[in-house]
């Protein structure tokens, strides 16, 4: 399935997925998975339906233009991948991580998963959803923002969680 994470708010993805070399006779874009609905994550979302007509699914249950609803635990696939939702609250109400099994890969949307301060306070869902993602292996995280990390991300998982858990 030739899947899109987030569409963000840029009007050139359209461009670029037309540009996208996807193989003879498929679609250019099978489905789309929201991390969540904030506008820098979903704006486009119209424009991508018209033209590529995906599936798309979220956590967000007040989102329009989304066709599957995801939970906690639910799977889907991505290319070859089965990848896992976790439902990660903290940055908003409908924030998941999506972690692809066999490559080790979380796509964090804005999920902060690493955080190198002990200040702040977190609630228990977001210390749940860290919890659960420190268990998985993962060899590449890409976040909703900046580049990718894939260098040590288990270690930097557990220094958050170190950071975030109550003293």
């Amino acid at each position: 399935m030739n899947t899109l994470v987030d569409v963000g708010r840029d009007p050139q993805v359209v461009e670029k997925i037309q540009q996208t070399h996807t193989g003879l006779g498929k679609p250019k874009l099978n489905q789309v998975i929201l991390t969540h609905s904030h506008y820098d994550h979903a704006s486009m979302l119209p424009q991508i339906k018209q033209r590529f007509r995906p599936t798309v699914f979220a956590h967000s249950r007040f989102m329009d233009g989304v066709d599957t609803y995801l939970n906690d635990l639910d799977t889907l696939k991505i290319g070859d991948n089965t990848c896992e939702i976790i439902y990660s609250p903290g940055h908003s109400h409908d924030s998941i991580c999506v972690y692809c099994v066999e490559d080790g890969i979380l796509f964090s949307g804005d999920t902060p998963v690493i955080i190198h301060s002990q200040d702040g306070s977190y609630e228990n869902g977001f210390i749940f959803a860290l919890e659960r993602i420190n268990e998985k292996k993962i060899n590449v995280i890409y976040p909703g923002h900046g580049k990718p990390i894939d260098q040590n991300c288990n270690a930097l998982i557990q220094q958050t969680l170190r950071n975030v858990r109550p003293k």
